[in-house]
């Protein structure tokens, strides 16, 4: 069975498009809306993608803890973070 390209929240959308572009210029790759992504890194393309899963852990996490953050160094899994530069 192949798999559907329809979204399965279309409402969500729009605000990951919104949040990978925040994502992005965080990190340092301004304009990436109008950026051909074949044009950029697969290491690029991945941070980005990197980042937004730890932004929403970090919200869940968050809105599970009640706002409150018992971990100072960002997201639970941060601690874990093979990539996290010493």
């Amino acid at each position: 069975m192949s798999r559907s390209r329809k979204p399965v929240n279309p409402a969500a959308q729009q605000a990951l498009e919104q949040l990978k572009l925040e994502t992005a210029a965080e990190i340092g790759l301004s304009d990436y809306k109008n950026q051909y992504k074949g044009a950029l890194t697969s290491a690029d393309n991945g941070r980005v993608g990197g980042h937004m899963v730890r932004k929403m852990i970090e919200a869940q996490e968050q809105k599970f803890s009640g706002g409150a953050t018992q971990n100072t160094s960002g997201t639970l899994t941060a601690k874990y973070d093979a990539n996290k530069k010493a």
